[in-house]
C-alpha cells in the first residue's frame, strides 16, 4: 500500500478553496517539497493545471499537461465510464459499463474518439507533446479533485509503463471511493480533504470552479 496523507475527512462538502490557484497553494504547503529540478509534474487538464503550478515552482521544475481524458457515457456525457490516455491506455469503470450495458464496440469507438481529442490537446498545449521522459524520475500527478478516480488511474498506469522512480498523486479533494481506488495504484497520495459520503462533487469545495478554456490552460503553462 502506498503512503497516504489526508488532512481532513468530512461527511459533507464545503467551499474550502477560493479557486484552483488557492487549492494549489494549499497542496504545495502540505507537501512542502525540497527542490527537485529532475522531478516531473504532470497536471490533468484542464482543471489540474493551475493546481499544479505552485508545486512545480516549489520543486523548481517544469509543468506538463498529462494527456488523459474521461470516456463519456453515450447519452449522458457528464458521466464517465472510464478514461483513455495518449498512448491508448484504457481504464474502465466496470460498474458503470455493466450498469449501462456499454458494449465492447461502443467502448472501442468512444475510446478512439477521445484519444484523438487527447492528442489534439497535447499538441496544442506547451510541453504537452511529445510526452516527457520520466524514466528514473519522481513523477507528480496533480488534479483539482477526484470524483471516481479513473482518469487519474489511467494516467498513473501510463506513467508506470515508462519506468519512473516513483509516482505521487496530489489533489485538494477526493471522494473516499477514489481514494480507495488510487491508494494502491501509486507510491504516495496527498489529499487535503476526503469526503466520506455521497453525493460528491469536486465543484462543491470551490467558490470559483469555472470551466477552464484551452487559452487559460496555455496561459498557465506559459508561466
Amino acid at each position: 500500500m502506498g503512503e497516504t496523507v489526508v488532512v481532513e475527512r468530512v461527511r459533507r462538502s464545503y467551499p474550502a478553496f477560493r479557486d484552483r490557484t488557492d487549492a494549489g497553494e494549499a497542496i504545495e504547503r502540505l507537501i512542502d517539497p525540497d527542490p527537485d529540478p529532475d522531478a516531473v509534474v504532470l497536471a490533468l487538464p484542464r482543471g489540474g493545471v493551475p493546481v499544479a503550478l505552485p508545486l512545480a515552482r516549489a520543486l523548481g521544475t517544469s509543468l506538463h499537461p498529462m494527456p488523459v481524458r474521461k470516456l463519456p457515457l453515450p447519452g449522458s456525457p457528464e458521466m464517465g465510464f472510464g478514461a483513455v490516455t495518449l498512448d491508448g491506455t484504457v481504464v474502465l469503470n466496470e460498474r458503470v459499463v455493466v450498469g449501462h450495458a456499454v458494449d465492447e464496440m461502443t467502448v472501442a469507438r468512444v475510446a478512439e474518439e477521445v484519444r484523438y481529442e487527447v492528442e489534439r490537446r497535447a499538441r496544442a498545449y506547451p510541453r504537452g507533446f511529445p510526452f516527457p521522459d520520466v524514466e528514473g524520475r519522481t513523477v507528480w500527478l496533480v488534479d483539482d479533485g477526484l470524483a471516481t478516480g479513473y482518469t487519474a488511474l489511467a494516467a498513473a498506469r501510463m506513467v508506470f509503463a515508462r519506468n519512473p522512480r516513483s509516482v505521487r498523486l496530489a489533489v485538494p479533494v477526493a471522494s473516499s471511493g477514489a481514494m480507495r481506488l488510487l491508494r494502491d495504484a501509486v507510491d504516495a497520495t496527498y489529499c487535503i480533504i476526503e469526503q466520506q459520503s455521497v453525493p460528491f462533487a469536486v465543484a462543491a469545495f470551490y467558490r470559483d470552479f469555472h470551466d477552464l478554456s484551452d487559452d487559460e490552460v496555455i496561459e498557465v503553462l506559459g508561466r
